[in-house]
């Protein structure tokens, strides 16, 4: 399993998903999905633009949990 820790990055840095939206230039759709963690995938450029914007590592944004 994976997990998705953009909901506590963002509460850490105190943006919410229209600030990081207009940040990134990406949708408030696609933040929102991974925001609550409803996505099967995850395009690489994504992941790339948020950790660029939230100044954070891959590892910080996604962990694997083994079953």
């Amino acid at each position: 399993m994976i997990k998705i820790h953009l909901s506590k990055i963002m509460g850490a840095k105190r943006i919410n998903i229209q600030a990081l939206s207009e940040l990134t230039k990406l949708s408030r759709s696609t933040i929102s999905n991974i925001y609550n963690e409803k996505v099967n995938r995850i395009d690489l450029d994504t992941i790339s633009t948020l950790c660029k914007a939230l100044e954070c590592k891959i590892d910080d944004l996604l962990e694997y949990i083994p079953d």
